[in-house]
Formats: structure tokens, sequence, C-alpha cells
């Protein structure tokens, strides 16, 4: 098989400020894309870059008193939390300031000069009369002249997508100063897009099947002739004024790159950073990067947001062919992300902030998998809604896929010494129908199907799970006459979870990582698709792999971060409410040493609401009880806690409770406290009960119950 060699890139960020979740969206899907095709055995080169120059970096390193490079500097420090922290594994991330990029960016311009795209014209251009300086695009508002949409910038429109001069505005003002402002001649240069060879070879390009019929549509739309018989494509103006942060145009003093011109350009720099630094030599790339950027076999790829189409299937791909440059093989294009239909808006609470997501402690992988079973090959916008949220990762990942090996893997440590068994026919079957998929589920993924994908994965889940409810391991386990039965079953259950962690491998890389490390096997490739672990095979302790997300999480992330700054001077502060807490030593005093006290005993250290959120408290139906052979003080109890198959836990009440007492009756379990093995057998849970501290003074164990209406497996909260 033929190695693909793949460069693919997502949309440069702009160096003034932090990542919001609609970066770490794109950064996702690409991340996805990029570790399938890995694990196809494909080589690909997956890199990024600050978009680093124009005047609103320029003005905001001047409000704060330092030079743009050190404001670009500290905003690129606090870039790779975000990267770490959500498992997006770009080979490098660079930035367009770097040298790199000004001597391509440099280059490219006198290759378009020499096609003869080049032009000079004296403009006219908004000055702002207070700011004594030319005024960038994005430095004036008005109305669109296409649409009438109010408040939108000089050089495109965020409402019906049409890109004109700041000139054409209506009614426009400065975003500097509020001034009215006014027209001042200036000598520019344009990139000649209007240009007869332009036309011809973009009408070409963007409508041979590379792009996606939406974005196909839309650019055609561009190309349309006005009513003077002209097409819809206008000269681009590739210049700015000095003073301007950016890449100077070669003869041409005091003129600089329009940002627009070297960001794209960016792409290409960061590749050949990462040739400079010898990362795809030690990859066995003996290519230079202009020998890799001119060879066929290489393939170009970009993920962008639909904001800049424009852009990307218009200006870059004229600007590398005219160049004499390779063109990308696609541009993939992706919506906006929206929280509960709205777009997002810190002073409404509906913004999600991708460092709160993680300081809170929120599993990455939550995220990674929610987005991937929104994400599909369209152009549609992608909504985050905190129930869906909740709902798919605890049902699909928790309940459906962690809930094979933690239903399975036990067994097949305590009874058969952490060796696989043989399989039924059965089992042998249901594995093979999970191996047959891996051809559908690569094509979702290499055409960027992330949702087909994962409701495809998950049908397969359910089908196993399906199979574990049939032959019921936890009853089988206790009939010793089914035990060769008990061992295909979980064996079975393994084989399919290890196929279905390298189908979400992609999507889920830490927690697969984890997964490979407790079955004992190599990176999961694709073409493992095909084999099985086998009998004998040894596996090691199960350790569960992944919590249910937890409301509480939720509500914190949306909290306003005013709400989580305590009150100053407060000594302490209540968990709900910003009201200082006085302390009372001697209320204390009296608790620790009265032994009739309520509860025998002083009030435990206090902890916070981030350390209690992770106890997952559950309502459970005592189902059956028995007595435990050997113990005076023990009883076995089994619990449904709403989860697909019952729990055992042993608990200390057996000198206050009969198995008549408990059968039928609701209580109180701590659902995620690690199973705990005991001389009787393995605890999955701890019941509630309560008690005081000096029992023989005040004899009692009361096993804490739910009002009516409460049903197995409801949070506690």
């Amino acid at each position: 098989m033929t190695v693909r060699q793949l460069f693919v890139t997502t949309a440069l960020p702009y160096a003034n400020g932090n990542f919001h979740i609609g970066h770490i969206m794109e950064y996702i899907q690409a991340d996805i894309w990029v570790r399938y095709q890995r694990m196809q055995g494909q080589r690909v080169y997956f890199v990024c870059a600050d978009d680093a120059h124009g005047a609103p970096i320029m003005i905001a390193a001047q409000k704060a008193g330092i030079t743009p490079q050190q404001f670009v500097a500290n905003i690129a420090k606090g870039r790779q939390p975000y990267l770490d922290g959500f498992h997006i594994a770009f080979d490098n991330w660079h930035s367009t300031d770097g040298p790199e990029n000004h001597e391509l960016a440099q280059q490219i311009y006198l290759d378009l000069q020499a096609a003869g795209l080049i032009e000079r014209r004296t403009i006219e251009q908004y000055f702002d009369p207070e700011k004594e300086m030319f005024l960038p695009d994005r430095f004036i508002k008005g109305e669109c002249p296409k649409c009438a949409s109010s408040d939108q910038y000089g050089d495109s429109c965020e409402n019906c997508g049409a890109v004109y001069s700041p000139t054409d505005l209506l009614h426009p003002r400065s975003t500097l100063s509020g001034a009215t402002p006014v027209l001042k001649s200036s000598e520019h240069f344009f990139f000649k897009l209007s240009h007869p060879k332009c036309v011809d070879y973009l009408k070409a390009w963007t409508q041979d099947g590379k792009l996606q019929s939406e974005v196909a549509n839309k650019v055609k739309e561009w190309f349309t002739p006005n009513e003077a018989g002209l097409t819809g494509l206008s000269d681009w103006d590739i210049s700015r004024d000095a003073p301007y942060f950016g890449i100077e145009i070669p003869n041409a003093p005091g003129k600089y790159f329009y940002v627009w011109l070297d960001a794209p350009v960016g792409y290409l720099a960061s590749l050949k950073n990462y040739f400079a630094k010898g990362g795809p030599a030690a990859r066995g790339e003996s290519r230079s990067f202009e020998d890799f950027m001119t060879s066929p076999d290489v393939e170009q790829y970009h993920f962008i947001g639909k904001d800049i189409t424009y852009f990307h299937t218009l200006f870059w791909p004229a600007m590398l062919h005219f160049s004499h440059r390779k063109t990308p093989n696609n541009i993939f294009v992706h919506g906006f992300i929206t929280v509960s239909g709205e777009k997002m808006s810190k002073s409404r609470g509906t913004g999600i902030d991708p460092l709160k997501y993680l300081s809170i402690g929120m599993n990455p992988e939550w995220l990674r998998y929610y987005m991937a079973a929104k994400l599909n090959a369209r152009v549609e916008d992608v909504d985050f809604n905190p129930d869906d949220f909740v709902a798919r990762v605890n049902a699909d990942l928790v309940g459906k896929y962690i809930n094979i090996a933690s239903r399975s893997a036990g067994f097949i440590g305590k009874l058969f010494d952490h060796r696989l068994g043989a399989l039924s026919e059965e089992g042998g079957g249901l594995v093979a129908k999970l191996q047959a998929q891996a051809a559908s589920i690569a094509q979702g993924f290499e055409e960027r199907e992330f949702a087909k994908v994962m409701r495809e994965i998950m049908l397969l889940a359910d089908q196993v799970n399906a199979f574990v409810d049939l032959h019921k391991p936890w009853e089988a386990a206790k009939k010793p006459e089914l035990r060769e039965e008990l061992w295909s079953t979980c064996s079975t259950c393994i084989e399919c979870f290890r196929l279905l962690s390298l189908y979400l491998k992609p999507v889920l890389p830490q927690l697969v990582s984890e997964v490979e490390t407790f079955l004992g096997v190599a990176p999961l490739c694709f073409e493992d698709a095909a084999t099985t672990l086998g009998a004998g095979r040894e596996i090691g302790n199960y350790k569960h792999l992944m919590q249910r997300v937890d409301t509480a999480m939720l509500d914190k992330l949306f909290e306003s971060d005013a709400a989580l700054v305590p009150a100053v001077g407060a000594a302490k502060t209540s968990n709900t409410s910003n009201t200082a807490v006085r302390q009372d030593p001697i209320a204390k005093t009296t608790a620790a040493s009265d032994p009739l006290a309520p509860g025998g005993e002083a009030i435990a250290a206090e902890i916070g609401i981030d350390e209690f959120s992770k106890i997952d408290l559950r309502i459970a139906l005592i189902t059956a009880c028995e007595a435990v052979q050997g113990s005076n003080k023990l009883l076995r109890l089994t619990l449904d806690v709403g989860e697909d198959n019952t729990r055992q836990v042993l608990s200390g009440i057996a000198k206050h409770y009969t198995a008549a007492d408990l059968v039928g009756q609701l209580t109180v379990v701590v659902a995620n406290l690690a199973p705990r093995q005991m001389k009787f057998g393995t605890s999955e849970g701890m019941v509630l009960a309560a008690s005081h501290a000096h029992e023989k003074d005040h004899p009692g164990v009361f096993v804490l119950t739910p009002w009516p209406g409460a049903k197995p497996g409801m949070r506690i909260h």
C-alpha cells in the first residue's frame, strides 16, 4: 500500500487573545482526522501558527506599553495548556512573524508581480482625523452596502458574506475614536483577482468537486457578473500604510502586506520551520521543504471556519497557483459553535472557556467525544447543549462503551487468572460483526462524517451489551457448571471492547492509551481490526476508565467568573454565597469534647464544593440480601443503581438489620467508590448509614432511605 503524504493545517488564530471554544472545536475536528490517518499508516505533517500581524495587535501592544513582538510572545506562552489539555497533537506551532514567513510572503509577492498580477493604484482611503492614521478595514464599521446590516467591518459582512472596500460602507465610523473618517489619497498595491486568467482558473478550481457542495455553490455566487457585466471578483488591496505591524513589501518603503496576504503563507512557513528543526527527517522524510512542497504525491488540506471561506477558496489558491506553488487538495469548511442554540456570549453566560473547562476537572475527552458526535462533512453549526452533553457522554461512553469492560474484566481477573478463553460460536460471530464494520468506520473518518461514525460505533456497543444481558455473567459466576460459558462470554466482551476502542481511538486518544496498557497491546492501528487477542492472552488488572459527567461541573462551567471570587476579608465563605461565615471556636470545642453532642464527634475539616462534587451519590434499590458466611457483621447486598447490571456491596450492618428488613427498600450508595477486594468478596460501592460515634451509649445504625418517588439511579445533588 502506498503511504500518503499529508500536509494538514487549521486556521491560524489571531494572536490578540486566548483560544475560545470555536478554536478548540476546529482543532479537535482536525486532530481526529489526523489521528485516523496516522492509524492507517499515512505520514501526516500537522502544523499551525499564531497570526501575529496587523493593526489590532500593534494598537493593543501600544496600550500595554510593550512591543508587538512581546505582545504576541505573551499570547503564545498561553497556547500549550489548551493544546495539551484537549490532546491536540500539532507537530509544529510557529508564528507569522517568523523569518520563514517574511521570506516566503515576499517571494510569493515577487512571483505574482512577475506574473503581471500586481498593480499600483492611488486610492482614497479612510483616515481617522483624531488618531491621525489611516484606518485598517477592521477599525472601520458601518452598514453593509449589500444587505444594510449594521455594525459590519470595513472588509466583509458577517451577515451576508459580501466582501467590499471600506469606502463602500454606509455611515462609516472609526472604532478607535468614534469619529467619522475622512478620505485621503495613498498609493496601494493590488492583486488583480479580476484578471481573466485568475477568474478562469478559480472557476475551474472551485467547481471541480474538491470543495463541499455548499461551499462550491457559495463560491459560484461570487463569480456572478454585476450590472455592468463584470465578474463579481474584485481586485484585492494587499497593502497597508505605516505605521503597521507586518511584513514590508519589497522595494516599497513605508508599505506593508495586509495581514490576510501573509497569514495563510504562515501555513507554509510553519511547515518550513518544522523541516528546519529536523522534525520530518526524524520521521524518515529525506526531501527538503522545497522538494516536499513541489512533489505531486503531497496532499495539502486546510480546516477552516465558514467566515473565512472567501480568502481560502479564492485568494489563497490564486496566490499559490500564479506563484507556481502547489494548491490545496481541499479546504474543509465547518460551521460555528453555539450554546443551547444561542451565539456564544460571555455576558449572557453562554460562552464556554476551554481553560475553565479543564481547570474545574472536566474530562477533555468528554468534549472530544461530544464534538465528534455532532460534527459532519457539511457546513453546519454545532450546538453545545448541556443536557445533551451529559446524556451523550454518560449514556454512550460510560453506559455503553466503558460498561462492556467493567461488566467482564473483573471476572477474567478473579476467576480465570487474567487470561482470555476460547470464544463460543455465538461470541465469535459477534466479534466478526464488529470486525466487518472496520471499512465503513474508516470511510466515515476519511470523509469527516464523525457523527455517523459515532452512531455506528454505539450501535455496535448496543449489540455487545445485549449479548451480555442475554448471558448474564453476574449470575453465571454463581454457578460452577456455567464456568466455561462465563469465560467465553467475558472473553467475547474483552475482544469486542478492544475493537470498539480501536474505532474510538482517533477521538479518545488518552483513554485508549490506557486501554492498550490494560490489554497489554501495542498502539492500535486500523489493520488490527482484522485480528483478535486470542485464547490464552493475558490482560492486566482493570481500573475504571472514565467517570460520568457531574452536572455540578456544568453549573460551574457556566457560572459567572465573578461568582467564583470570595468576599474580600472573609475568613471563610459558604459554598453558595459570598457571605462571610463567623468561625466559633467555642462551639467546635464543645462538639469535640461532649460525647452527648450531636453525632458524638467534631465536624470534619471543611472541604470545598469541588471535593464534594467528586462523590457520586445514587439512589439504589436493594433487590437481594443475604448473610455472609463466616462473618457475623457483614450482609451481602445486591443493588440496582440504575445501571445495566446490579452491584454487590458488603455492608457491616448484620447486627442491626435482617434480609427481610432490607429487600425491596431504597437506600443511598456511594456509586463511584473504587471496588474493594475484601476477605469475603468484592464490594462495589458503599451504602450510607448514620450512627453515633459512641455507639455504646447510643446504640443503633440507621440505613439512609429516600422519600417515596425516588427511583434507582437518581443522582443526589
